[in-house]
Formats: C-alpha cells, sequence, structure tokens
C-alpha cells in the first residue's frame, strides 16, 4: 500500500514538473514569435537619439505596398536619393522594429549614390499582425520584395541587400531562393534560431531543454519548429557575394552565428568584427570604420 502511495505521489511530481515545463515552453513560443513592437513614433525617438536623422526629412519618398506570395500585404517606403542612379538597395530592420530602424545604415548608401528601399517586416510597423518565423516566412517577404522592386524601378540596373539581426537573417534566408540581387551586407544575425534562445535560457538560468520543446510547440501552434529556422542552410550554394558585420561584445547573437555563415556560402565573402560592440551597435560605435568597409568592399566587387 505504502508503494502504491510513493508511486502515486512520484506520478503527481512528474506531472506538476511537466505541466510547469510545457508552461515555459509555450512562454518561449509567445515571446519568440509574437511579442511586443514598436510604433514608428517609438523607432523614429530611438533613432534621432542615438544619430542624426535629418537627412531622411529632405529625402522625396513614395509609400507603396507589395504582396508576398501568400498574400500578406508588406509596406514598404521608397527614399529617392536626390542625386540620379540606377542602383538600389533594400534595408531590412530587426526583431520588434519597423522601417525606420534601417535608418542608421541608410546614409551610407545615400552618400554612395543608392536608392533606398526600408520595409516593414511581417507583423511589424504598419502591417497587419503575424508571428515571426525567424527567416521563413520573412525570406519569401524579402523575394516578392526584391522582384518587385524589379518590376516597380525598370532603370534598376544594380540591387543590394542589407540586413541587422532578423534582418540580416531574413537577407541570408532570401538568398537561398537565388533571387536577382548583386550582393547582400548581413549585420549581427544568427546562423540558426535555436542557439540564440538557447543562450537566452543559459543567461536565465533557465534548462535550455526548454527550446527543444518548445520548437515543438511552435511547430504544433504556428506551423513551424524553431529547429526549422536555419538561414545559415541557405547558404549551401549561395555564390552571391556578402559583406558580414558583427560585434565581439554581442552576447545576445553571439559572432559565431556570422562566422558560421561565412564559412558555409560559396560567393566571394568578407566579415568584419568591431571589438567591444554589442548587438546591433558595431555602425553607431565606429560609424567612419563601418562606412569605409562598405565602401571597399563594394569597390571590390566591382559595385562602385
Amino acid at each position: 500500500m505504502a508503494g502504491k502511495k510513493k508511486l502515486v505521489i512520484a506520478a503527481a511530481a512528474a506531472g506538476s514538473v511537466g505541466a510547469v515545463a510545457c508552461g515555459l515552453s509555450w512562454k518561449i513560443v509567445t515571446r519568440s514569435m509574437g511579442g511586443s513592437r514598436q510604433t514608428y513614433g517609438q523607432a523614429l525617438k530611438w533613432q534621432s537619439e542615438h544619430y542624426d536623422t535629418g537627412f531622411f526629412d529632405a529625402l522625396e519618398k513614395e509609400e507603396y505596398s507589395v504582396r508576398s506570395t501568400d498574400g500578406y500585404e508588406l509596406h514598404a517606403l521608397f527614399c529617392r536619393n536626390p542625386r540620379p542612379s540606377t542602383r538600389y538597395m533594400i534595408l531590412t530592420h530587426g526583431y520588434s522594429d519597423n522601417r525606420y530602424g534601417s535608418l542608421k545604415y541608410m546614409k551610407l548608401y545615400l552618400d554612395l549614390g543608392y536608392h533606398c528601399i526600408i520595409w516593414d517586416l511581417r507583423g511589424h510597423g504598419a502591417n497587419a499582425p503575424a508571428w515571426c518565423t525567424y527567416g521563413i516566412m520573412e525570406g519569401q517577404d524579402l523575394v516578392a520584395m526584391i522582384e518587385d522592386a524589379h518590376a516597380r524601378f525598370p532603370d534598376l540596373q544594380e540591387l543590394g541587400l542589407h540586413g541587422e539581426s532578423l534582418g540580416a537573417a531574413t537577407t541570408v534566408s532570401a538568398l537561398g531562393a537565388k533571387p536577382q540581387v548583386d550582393f547582400a551586407v548581413a549585420d549581427c544575425g544568427f546562423a540558426d534560431i535555436g542557439n540564440v534562445l538557447k543562450g537566452v535560457m543559459k543567461s536565465s538560468h533557465l534548462p535550455t531543454k526548454l527550446v527543444d520543446l518548445a520548437s515543438l510547440l511552435a511547430r504544433w501552434k504556428r506551423g513551424y519548429a524553431f529547429s526549422d529556422m536555419r538561414p545559415v542552410d541557405c547558404l549551401k550554394d549561395n555564390k552571391i557575394p556578402i559583406l558580414f558585420f558583427h560585434g565581439t561584445a554581442d552576447t545576445f547573437i553571439t559572432p559565431d552565428n556570422s562566422r558560421r555563415m561565412y564559412e558555409m556560402t560559396k560567393g566571394k565573402k568578407a566579415i568584419h568584427l568591431f571589438e567591444g560592440a554589442q548587438h546591433a551597435e558595431c555602425r553607431l560605435k565606429e560609424p567612419e570604420r563601418y562606412a569605409g568597409c562598405v565602401k571597399e568592399w563594394l569597390e571590390e566587387i566591382g559595385k562602385l
């Protein structure tokens, strides 16, 4: 009788532990795939507090939207270079941000003679609410943006991509479709989202196994597992030139992510690590060096 009682207690305890694990794992899914997003006002305020955004007001701009492969509407803003040009850039922001998060890079490309297109990732900015799939659907969205740019701007002769964090992962994911682009710049992107989430678990002193359970829950509830969200795999046959940036002090998405993608891609490539820069800080920490790296890279691949 005593043995049976112990068995019941053990089963109840195991059930409680399982329930707690499922609850924590589900919280990982909801927070990582559907966390809060910045408003345009919040994004512009942050940008203007960290560098001069005055150049943006004087630009000729045009709002437009693009339908992605699944019919989802993506909102974008075309910013015309004051100088005549046939060169275009599509810049992609990071998670929880919106199109205005790309302003920190826009001046660099305007100075190099590029028109700039900034847009809202699905679930961000002016777009309808949507779960983040860390490159899967976002990469398809960027391919739709690329195809639209070629159709919308008949004078387009050269097209480059630039992405930060989730935007970098989105850029890399899009390359798997072999789109019609001339080069890509990936700043502090992740090779796979699983290692990032496990890093967050470690820093929070929680079991990394929760991410594996969360991955299963994500597939069940949202249609995509975290284990599927691997931009690095899209570079196996890539020949499009890529320039990588990463801060050595980035503890959120560690520099090893960019190194892994650098090793995977088959095209012309370069990587620059910025000493002491934290997540998405390279451009802000050393703006002149950053701009110089991009300019030298574009000259090297014959795009300036």
